[in-house]
């Protein structure tokens, strides 16, 4: 028997589908047999249903013919009674309706020749009819005796059963067909399968040889992709021998520790139980500008020439100190001046006292601290001025200006434009605010050139009369319509000017030049202020950049007019340049593309 089986496998299986072939044909099997047994359970629950309803059927309509045939007997209408028997028997489908008196005297019956009494005797006797398995249905005629009802259903036809075995048997058929084609159409990938699936084992089996672990690539595709992963891998070990020879296998556990360390941007120094320096990853070595060979074994009380420093180390190592010591450190290089935040901290190793080191590089976190410290002073200073004097100037209408037209008509002047300034400030923090979170954007807008021009001609000539410096404007007469955001390109040209305004001694003089040139509009706002050095004059973009110049540090500002300005042309697709000398003055060049003009 495991012979013939053995034949018909070779036979029917290709290479690699032995594996799977017993799972399938056993898999078929349930299946069949599911069905067939869904077949039958439902047959036999139908046909169940069937005879209950039957049954529920004789019970309700087996008292109604009793009743019927009390009334017939005590009329002595005996045809009437056989008629309604016939009549029942076939509309209920009943094999078994039969009418019969006590004695065993059958008056009606579905078959005639049962019948064995025609004329109703005077009396009889009320002994029961027989138990044959019917239904039985008594009933009483007054004055004369008992009588008897026996209903029996037809028994169900099985061809309707045996009709829906049949079509499931053939479904059972089909389904099995369509597994058997689908499975002899897949068999070539599951012989890929299950011959990777024999090499994956023989490499859990500890086989490392690829030539052993390789199939044949004309099983198919996957073959050749397993092929292919083995070349891979066997490259790699390759590399892997190679660099491992050229290494001279160094590494180790604790060499990966310390790269590890070396890869952090903080100082670590490990110091021992004598205060010499144990470990010190390449960040410490920088910070403390010590080369990395000659930390070893180094004292650690001469890393760092600090009373609290050598304080904390020299109390480690007498065992008196059990808490963190954290001092500040300013250095001095050719490239610039740093803060180092010293963290000295004891270890417990058994008995012995240890420390730990660590060095954070704060220089840039101090300085931000300082810009923002000195950003919200001069922003402080600024929104000031135009408060103090939208106060004086309010009281002074309300004090002076009810019986003084020309007065009142001034400080409604004053704080219009005052108000006007304090918009401004206010807009360009926020509009700052939206260029550090990187989410400034700019509207579509009909901006007239002309107009918004004449609006900046008004907002600063009582300024510049004030400071006693001459403001001219120069507009070309055809300036085009652009299509951009009005309220931040107003506040880039504000800051233009402004800024031309504020760095401008008394006496001096102030050109505002509007022009199309190279298919740009062009902005130029010249002054003869106190200029600006070469070496400022890109850094003046940068935020919150303030000039070392004396002069400039009298003067009150926020250092974010100029970065505000360039961000805005820029964005939209222009930019403003400088060219300045110092104590000659300043130009200011804001372009803009004519191609924005709408």
């Amino acid at each position: 028997m495991k012979g013939i089986l053995t034949n018909w496998q070779a036979k029917l299986l290709s290479r690699g589908e032995s594996g799977v072939a017993g799972m399938g044909i056993a898999m078929a099997m349930i299946l069949i047999v599911c069905f067939a047994a869904n077949a039958w359970l439902t047959d036999r629950a139908n046909q169940n249903t069937t005879e209950d309803l039957q049954q529920a059927q004789l019970t309700a309509t087996g008292p109604l013919l009793a009743d019927a045939a009390q009334r017939l007997i005590a009329a002595n209408d005996l045809p009437a009674l056989r008629r309604l028997t016939t009549a029942a028997a076939a509309q209920l489908k009943l094999e078994i309706c039969s009418i019969s008196i006590g004695g065993g005297h059958v008056i009606a019956d579905l078959a005639p020749g049962r019948v064995n009494t025609t004329t109703l005797p005077e009396q009889w006797s009320a002994s029961p009819a027989d138990d044959d398995g019917s239904a039985h249905f008594a009933f009483t005629v007054p004055g004369h005796g008992a009588g008897f009802v026996r209903l029996a259903a037809a028994p169900l036809a099985g061809s309707q059963g045996n009709a829906r075995f049949a079509v499931s048997a053939s479904i059972c058929a089909f389904a099995l067909a369509v597994l058997v084609l689908v499975y002899r159409r897949g068999r070539q990938g599951l012989a890929e399968l299950d011959v990777v699936r024999s090499s994956l084992a023989a490499t859990q089996r500890g086989e490392t040889a690829i030539a052993a672990l390789q199939v044949d690539d004309r099983l198919g595709p996957t073959a050749a992709a397993w092929n292919k992963l083995l070349e891979e891998l066997e490259s790699l070990r390759q590399r892997a021998r190679m660099a491992t020879a050229a290494t001279g296998g160094r590494r180790s556990a604790g060499n990966n520790l310390e790269s590890a360390c070396d890869a952090m941007s903080n100082g670590i120094v490990l110091v021992d139980d004598k205060m010499r320096v144990r470990f010190a990853n390449g960040a410490a070595c920088t910070f403390l500008k010590i080369e990395r060979s000659g930390m070893a074994g180094m004292p650690a009380a001469d890393l760092i020439a600090d009373p609290q420093y050598r304080e904390a180390i020299e109390g480690i190592a007498a065992g008196k100190l059990r808490r963190p010591v954290t001092t500040e450190l300013e250095q001095h290089s050719e490239s610039g001046n740093g803060l180092l935040r010293v963290c000295v901290r004891p270890v417990r190793r058994g008995d012995a006292d240890s420390a730990m080191i660590l060095i954070d590089d704060i220089t840039q976190q101090r300085t931000a601290e300082r810009a923002r410290n000195q950003f919200i002073n001069q922003v402080t200073h600024e929104l000031r001025t135009p408060l103090t004097n939208i106060r004086l100037y309010a009281e002074t209408a309300i004090e002076d200006g009810e019986g003084n037209a020309e007065v009142r008509a001034n400080c409604l002047n004053v704080i219009n434009q005052e108000s006007r300034r304090l918009e401004r400030i206010v807009s360009e923090m926020l509009s700052v605010a939206e260029i550090e979170a990187g989410s400034t954007s700019i509207r579509q807008d009909e901006v007239y050139a002309d107009v918004m021009i004449k609006e900046l001609q008004h907002d600063y000539e009582a300024q510049a009369k004030d400071k006693q410096i001459t403001l001219e404007f120069n507009v070309s007469p055809k300036l085009p319509k652009l299509t951009a955001d009005k309220d931040k390109l107003a506040i880039a040209l504000h800051n233009l000017i402004g800024n031309a305004l504020k760095y401008t001694p008394k006496g001096g003089k102030v050109v505002v030049k509007v022009d199309v040139r190279d298919g740009q509009l062009a902005v130029d706002v010249t002054d003869n202020g106190i200029g600006i050095a070469p070496a400022e004059q890109e850094k003046i973009f940068d935020r919150f950049f303030r000039s070392g110049d004396p002069r400039v540090g009298q003067i009150v500002g926020t250092g974010l007019g100029l970065t505000l300005a360039r961000e805005v042309m820029r964005l939209h697709g222009g930019d403003v340049t400088v060219e300045s000398e110092i104590n000659r003055g300043s130009t200011f060049t804001a372009t803009l593309p004519v191609a924005m003009a709408a």
